[in-house]
This record gives structure tokens, sequence and C-alpha cells, in this order.
């Protein structure tokens, strides 16, 4: 059996955090295309990302444990500097699929910035995919499933926090107007993963407030990995929530 490369690992980490835990099957025309791009069959990348589960610390469920060295080494790579091996793997990616990383770069002017707002909108792009497909695409409040209306929130506001930007542990899946209501303050979640609403928003006397008020001690619902941390909700709780 061919040995794994350390850009397969990459690739590989890449398409794990992108994709539902339940489907990491070889059936998966994601890992059916993965394979086929790195010469491998589609039941090694599903054993491999299996393999990542089993290290994977935001899971309780464990998958195989035939880890190797090297495995647990990019995998460290990855959860210690999301930054920079999200942007890493996903041009690596357009670059096995063919595609024109230069269209990155269209209408950036060029200068000292052009490649940080590169990486800015790919970082997104990249934390919005984990952050959807950690919870099947649903709004973790409602159960809202329109994808189209569906937002990776940030519990530590991006800015706030640059080592934890692209961190999945550090999003929730809202739906548009929830998560204007979690970034304003008005919305956050407590020590037992329910919401909380501010006064600001259980005082309004409005019947079309009512979709938010409704909410109000609602459990959220768990992602099948990359559950949110509580230093992260404890953080938001203290410093964006306005009572």
């Amino acid at each position: 059996m061919k040995a794994w490369e350390r850009d397969e690992l990459i690739l590989a980490i890449n398409l794990y955090c992108k994709i539902p835990f339940g489907k990491i099957h070889f059936r998966n025309p994601d890992i059916i295309e993965l394979a086929i791009l790195l010469g491998r069959t589609p039941g090694s990348i599903s054993y491999k990302l299996a393999n990542f589960a089993s290290i994977d610390p935001s899971l309780d469920r464990k998958g195989a444990k035939n880890v190797s060295r090297l495995d647990k080494q990019v995998w460290n790579e990855f959860f210690e500097d999301w930054d920079a091996m999200a942007y890493e793997s996903e041009k690596k990616m357009m670059a096995i699929r063919g595609d024109e990383v230069n269209v990155l770069y269209q209408n950036i002017p060029e200068g000292k910035t052009r490649e940080a707002i590169v990486k800015s909108r790919v970082n997104q792009h990249f934390f919005r995919k984990m952050i959807l497909a950690s919870y099947n695409s649903k709004c973790c409040i409602t159960g809202l499933p329109l994808e189209k209306l569906l937002v990776a929130s940030h519990i530590i506001p991006w800015a706030k926090d640059p080592k934890n930007r692209l961190n999945p542990q550090n999003g929730l899946c809202l739906n548009a107007l929830h998560d204007k209501a979690f970034d304003a303050g008005l919305l956050t979640i407590d020590e037992s993963y329910r919401v909380v609403l501010s006064k600001e928003i259980l005082d309004i006397n409005d019947k079309n407030v009512k979709l938010i008020q409704d909410t109000e001690g609602v459990r959220i619902s768990f992602p099948n990995r990359f559950m949110p941390r509580q230093d992260f909700l404890k953080y938001h709780r203290e410093n964006v929530f306005i009572c």
C-alpha cells in the first residue's frame, strides 16, 4: 500500500472538515473525487477520514485506530494553526483539481494587502463549509434547513481572537435573523447550551418579535463534531451579550 504523504493528508483533513460526519463512506461523491485526484481508492480515503475521527478531540465516539505518526503530526498542524492550514489546504485543493488559482486574485488591486484579502475570503468560505457540515446545514436554534439563509456565526468575534477565527469550535450555525441578534449581543447561549435573550428583546411587545422571543430557553441542537467550546461561549456572555 502506498504511504501517505503530507500534502495528501492536508487534502484529506480539508475534506474531513467539510463533509458531515455521517457521510464519511466510500460512496460519497466528494470522497470519490479526492480518491481519483490522489490516485487512491474511495475506500482508502474514507478509512483515512475515519482515522482522523479517532484523533479528533471534539468527538466522543472514535473511528479507526490505525493512525500513523504523520497523521497525528499533520492533524496537530491544523488544530494549532487553523488560519494558515485552512488557506494552504484550500489552495492545494484548487491546484490538484486544476482550478485556476489566479482567479482568487481577480478584482483585487495589487498591493501589500492583496494576499491578506484573498486569504481572508478563502478562509471565511472554508469556515462556513465546516460549520454547515458540522450542523448538517440546519440552524442550531430553529432547525431551519435552508442553506441560503444560514450563517456560520463566530462565537468570539472575528476581529477579537485571530488564533481562533477558523477554529470550528468557535462557530455556530444560525439562521440570518438569530445570527444578527447573536452578533449584536441580544442573544447568547448559557452553560447548558440554552438560548438566553436580552431584556431589550424580551420587553418588546410586538408580534413580529415573537420569532426570536419564542426561542428563549431553547436548547441548541448539537453538531455532529466540533462542539462549541464553553470558554468561547463564556466570552460571548461576558463581553458581547447585553443583559
